[in-house]
Protein backbone atom coordinates (compact mmCIF):
# COMPACT_ATOMS: atom_id res chain seq x y z
CA UNK A 1 0.00 0.00 0.00
CA UNK A 2 1.58 3.18 -1.04
CA UNK A 3 1.75 6.70 1.30
CA UNK A 4 -1.23 8.13 -0.48
CA UNK A 5 -3.28 5.51 -0.70
CA UNK A 6 -2.44 5.13 3.17
CA UNK A 7 -3.02 8.52 3.88
CA UNK A 8 -6.61 8.68 1.91
CA UNK A 9 -7.78 5.53 4.04
CA UNK A 10 -6.49 7.27 7.34
CA UNK A 11 -8.54 10.71 6.22
CA UNK A 12 -11.99 8.53 5.55
CA UNK A 13 -11.36 6.62 8.68
CA UNK A 14 -11.27 9.91 10.46
CA UNK A 15 -14.01 11.32 8.69
CA UNK A 16 -15.98 8.59 9.17
CA UNK A 17 -15.38 8.20 13.14
CA UNK A 18 -16.49 11.91 13.58
CA UNK A 19 -19.48 11.65 11.89
CA UNK A 20 -20.31 8.04 14.22
CA UNK A 21 -19.36 10.46 17.48
CA UNK A 22 -21.67 13.64 15.75
CA UNK A 23 -25.01 11.24 16.13
CA UNK A 24 -23.73 9.65 19.37
CA UNK A 25 -22.87 13.03 21.15
CA UNK A 26 -26.58 13.59 22.08
CA UNK A 27 -27.58 9.83 23.89
CA UNK A 28 -24.05 10.43 25.41
CA UNK A 29 -24.38 13.56 26.90
CA UNK A 30 -28.12 12.84 27.85
CA UNK A 31 -25.82 9.50 29.69
CA UNK A 32 -23.63 12.21 31.37
CA UNK A 33 -26.47 14.70 33.20
CA UNK A 34 -28.23 11.34 34.43
CA UNK A 35 -24.77 9.83 35.71
CA UNK A 36 -23.42 13.15 36.94
CA UNK A 37 -26.53 15.46 37.69
CA UNK A 38 -25.31 17.95 35.60
CA UNK A 39 -27.96 21.16 35.07
CA UNK A 40 -30.59 19.38 37.74
CA UNK A 41 -30.70 16.07 36.26
CA UNK A 42 -31.86 13.57 38.68
CA UNK A 43 -29.94 10.61 39.54
CA UNK A 44 -32.13 7.02 39.21
CA UNK A 45 -31.32 4.28 42.08
CA UNK A 46 -32.46 1.11 42.83
CA UNK A 47 -31.53 1.13 46.61
CA UNK A 48 -32.28 3.75 49.48
CA UNK A 49 -29.56 4.87 51.91
CA UNK A 50 -29.39 2.98 55.47
CA UNK A 51 -28.53 6.65 56.57
CA UNK A 52 -31.49 9.22 57.93
CA UNK A 53 -30.36 12.57 59.04
CA UNK A 54 -32.25 14.61 61.23
CA UNK A 55 -31.32 17.72 58.86
CA UNK A 56 -34.96 18.48 56.73
CA UNK A 57 -34.97 20.27 52.99
CA UNK A 58 -38.72 20.90 51.51
CA UNK A 59 -39.68 19.64 48.16
CA UNK A 60 -41.79 21.79 46.02
CA UNK A 61 -43.54 19.97 43.23
CA UNK A 62 -44.65 21.72 39.67
CA UNK A 63 -46.32 20.48 36.65
CA UNK A 64 -46.94 21.73 33.34
CA UNK A 65 -47.74 20.60 29.96
CA UNK A 66 -46.81 21.51 26.85
CA UNK A 67 -49.26 25.00 25.54
CA UNK A 68 -51.23 22.59 23.52
CA UNK A 69 -51.43 19.41 25.57
CA UNK A 70 -54.97 18.32 26.61
CA UNK A 71 -54.28 17.35 29.89
CA UNK A 72 -54.55 18.52 33.09
CA UNK A 73 -51.21 17.55 35.47
CA UNK A 74 -51.29 18.80 38.46
CA UNK A 75 -49.23 17.26 41.74
CA UNK A 76 -51.62 15.89 44.35
CA UNK A 77 -49.16 17.63 47.41
CA UNK A 78 -47.77 20.77 46.74
CA UNK A 79 -44.82 20.16 49.06
CA UNK A 80 -43.72 17.81 51.32
CA UNK A 81 -40.35 18.22 54.12
CA UNK A 82 -38.23 15.38 54.10
CA UNK A 83 -35.42 14.16 56.33
CA UNK A 84 -31.83 13.69 53.89
CA UNK A 85 -31.86 9.91 53.27
CA UNK A 86 -35.40 8.85 54.06
CA UNK A 87 -37.52 7.61 50.87
CA UNK A 88 -40.48 9.89 50.60
CA UNK A 89 -43.43 8.77 48.02
CA UNK A 90 -45.93 11.39 46.08
CA UNK A 91 -47.99 11.31 43.12
CA UNK A 92 -49.20 13.33 40.40
CA UNK A 93 -52.26 13.05 38.80
CA UNK A 94 -53.41 13.34 34.75
CA UNK A 95 -56.57 13.82 33.26
CA UNK A 96 -57.37 14.04 29.42
CA UNK A 97 -59.11 17.22 28.50
CA UNK A 98 -59.49 16.13 25.19
CA UNK A 99 -62.11 14.19 23.20
CA UNK A 100 -59.74 11.19 21.42
CA UNK A 101 -56.66 9.38 23.12
CA UNK A 102 -53.88 10.54 23.71
CA UNK A 103 -50.27 9.91 24.69
CA UNK A 104 -47.49 11.95 26.25
CA UNK A 105 -44.21 11.55 28.00
CA UNK A 106 -42.75 14.61 30.21
CA UNK A 107 -39.16 16.26 31.00
CA UNK A 108 -37.91 16.62 34.45
CA UNK A 109 -35.66 18.75 36.42
CA UNK A 110 -35.08 19.90 40.09
CA UNK A 111 -34.26 23.31 41.29
CA UNK A 112 -31.67 24.78 42.61
CA UNK A 113 -29.66 22.61 39.71
CA UNK A 114 -26.86 21.91 42.07
CA UNK A 115 -28.77 19.52 44.03
CA UNK A 116 -29.97 17.65 40.93
CA UNK A 117 -26.32 14.83 41.70
CA UNK A 118 -28.06 14.33 45.01
CA UNK A 119 -31.65 13.52 44.41
CA UNK A 120 -32.47 9.81 43.50
CA UNK A 121 -35.59 8.51 42.38
CA UNK A 122 -36.40 4.82 42.75
CA UNK A 123 -39.52 5.44 41.20
CA UNK A 124 -40.85 7.64 38.10
CA UNK A 125 -43.36 8.22 35.43
CA UNK A 126 -40.58 10.12 33.35
CA UNK A 127 -39.54 9.63 30.17
CA UNK A 128 -42.17 6.56 30.19
CA UNK A 129 -45.12 6.48 27.90
CA UNK A 130 -48.57 7.61 29.41
CA UNK A 131 -51.60 7.16 26.86
CA UNK A 132 -55.10 8.25 28.40
CA UNK A 133 -58.17 7.85 26.39
CA UNK A 134 -60.78 10.72 26.18
CA UNK A 135 -62.07 11.56 29.97
CA UNK A 136 -59.45 8.98 31.39
CA UNK A 137 -57.60 9.66 34.60
CA UNK A 138 -54.45 8.53 36.22
CA UNK A 139 -52.35 8.66 39.14
CA UNK A 140 -48.27 8.46 39.06
CA UNK A 141 -46.36 7.45 41.93
CA UNK A 142 -42.44 9.32 42.24
CA UNK A 143 -40.57 8.19 45.18
CA UNK A 144 -37.76 9.35 46.26
CA UNK A 145 -35.06 10.65 48.32
CA UNK A 146 -32.24 12.69 49.18
CA UNK A 147 -28.16 11.23 49.20
CA UNK A 148 -27.12 11.44 52.81
CA UNK A 149 -24.01 13.15 51.06
CA UNK A 150 -25.71 16.22 50.35
CA UNK A 151 -25.44 17.03 53.75
CA UNK A 152 -21.52 17.12 53.68
CA UNK A 153 -21.76 18.46 50.82
CA UNK A 154 -20.58 22.77 51.77
CA UNK A 155 -22.51 23.74 48.05
CA UNK A 156 -25.35 22.46 49.79
CA UNK A 157 -25.40 24.74 53.05
CA UNK A 158 -27.87 27.00 51.56
CA UNK A 159 -30.63 24.51 50.06
CA UNK A 160 -33.53 24.78 52.69
CA UNK A 161 -35.94 23.80 49.69
CA UNK A 162 -35.91 21.64 45.70
CA UNK A 163 -38.46 21.80 43.39
CA UNK A 164 -39.51 18.92 41.33
CA UNK A 165 -41.02 20.10 37.97
CA UNK A 166 -42.32 18.05 35.43
CA UNK A 167 -43.51 18.93 31.87
CA UNK A 168 -46.12 16.96 30.13
CA UNK A 169 -46.01 17.19 25.89
CA UNK A 170 -47.96 14.51 23.58
CA UNK A 171 -45.37 12.08 22.26
CA UNK A 172 -43.88 12.34 18.65
CA UNK A 173 -44.20 15.68 18.07
CA UNK A 174 -41.66 18.61 17.78
CA UNK A 175 -42.42 20.11 20.86
CA UNK A 176 -41.31 17.45 22.79
CA UNK A 177 -37.95 17.19 20.44
CA UNK A 178 -37.77 20.89 20.88
CA UNK A 179 -38.30 20.65 24.79
CA UNK A 180 -35.81 17.78 25.00
CA UNK A 181 -33.27 19.81 22.65
CA UNK A 182 -33.27 22.80 24.73
CA UNK A 183 -33.21 20.96 28.13
CA UNK A 184 -29.50 19.84 27.13
CA UNK A 185 -28.50 22.50 25.41
CA UNK A 186 -29.12 24.92 28.39
CA UNK A 187 -27.51 22.31 30.57
CA UNK A 188 -24.31 22.40 28.20
CA UNK A 189 -23.65 26.16 29.23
Amino acid sequence: MNKNTRTLLLVFCVAFAMVGLSFASVPLYRIFCQVTGWGGTTQVSQLTPNVVLDRTVTVKFNADTERNFMWDFVPEQKDITVHIGAQALVSYKARNKASKTITGTSVYNVSPPKVGKYFHKTECFCFQEQTLTAGDQISMPVVFYIDPAFDTDPYMDDVQWITLSYTFYEVDTEELDKAVDDFFSMTNE
